[in-house]
């Protein structure tokens, strides 16, 4: 079913770049979030409207919050570790040293404490997909689980952890994938079609799962939110009003609340995007998400 007009409502006018990566953690009652190419890291406390940020110098792809605290991000040279109440930088393992022009772009966290988080090729140089897909640890231990991809995203996991999703949002693949998964061992098994959304008006960007295992996807270009049922069919379908919204994380003191990223930059008139393009948006969802998964190193 397909919602008519945008319940959205602009809770931060950032005029972020490139707007992505939310993650609402129930502790702080605070949304994290990313703005990849200002090199900002962004928390945003929704009861006050406050938004504090971290200057880090490069692109930030995504981030998940960490069992014992702090952050770990994938950065454009790698995964590092972060300390919010000093903003100290542990530089943990760079696993694309040898591809300058790759960074990284989206992520999740298992249900054991494993990140997983891929990268994409940067301003479209090259012809190739360079783009692969990383699994770090707890214990640190970085291993490469996949390649071949144009732009990785649309990371996350089913509610008991059985089923990783993931997608290429470059418009010449603009697919959904699944594949089962083994929480224990961390294995994935063959990836199978979830999706194809070349009749949506959107491409694939960031992805969520709520309480009930549908999956969401960020509608980029298409301006709009999309629900789909386990089984992959299209089961509702949310206006935004900015035209390339980027990811959502539910949130809130009932994780009812959505919360969505967006693309922005100085082209946004270019784009026909509306002018709050870059800004943080919350709405109703009526339905409940699911606590981020912590990474446990």
């Amino acid at each position: 079913m397909s919602d008519t007009r945008s319940e959205a409502r602009l809770v931060l006018d950032a005029h972020a770049l490139v707007g992505e990566g939310p993650v609402w953690c129930e502790r702080e009652q605070v949304l994290w979030w990313v703005d990849i190419d200002g090199f900002l890291l962004h928390r945003f406390d929704p009861a006050t409207g406050t938004d504090r940020t971290w200057a880090l110098g490069e692109e930030i792809g995504c981030l998940a919050l960490r069992e014992q605290g702090g952050l770990v991000l994938a950065l454009k040279t790698g995964f590092a570790l972060f300390d919010p109440a000093t903003g100290a930088v542990e530089r943990l393992v760079d696993p694309e040293a040898d591809e300058p022009c790759n960074r990284f772009n989206d992520g999740a966290c298992d249900t054991r404490g494993r990140f997983w988080a891929g990268t994409m090729r940067m301003h479209k140089h090259g012809i190739q997909p360079t783009g692969a897909v990383y699994r770090l640890d707890p214990d640190g231990r970085c291993t490469k689980q996949m390649g071949g991809f144009w732009t990785i995203n649309g990371m996350a996991f089913s509610p008991d952890g059985t089923r990783f999703y993931f997608s290429d949002s470059t418009a010449k693949i603009r697919t959904i994938w699944v594949a089962d998964y083994d929480p224990d061992s961390g294995t994935m098994g063959e990836r199978r079609v979830f999706f194809d959304t070349r009749d949506l008006a959107g491409r694939p960007d960031g992805g969520a799962v709520d309480a009930e295992g549908f999956y969401w996807m960020a509608g980029i270009t298409g301006g709009e939110l999309v629900r789909f049922t386990p089984e992959g069919a299209v089961d509702r379908i949310v206006p935004m009003p900015v035209k390339r919204p980027t990811k959502l994380a539910f949130g809130g003191a009932d994780l009812t609340t959505g919360f969505v990223t967006s693309l922005g930059g100085n082209n946004w008139q270019d784009n026909g995007d509306a002018p709050e393009a870059g800004g943080l948006f919350a709405l109703p969802l009526g339905v409940k998400g699911l606590k981020a998964n912590r990474f446990g190193g």
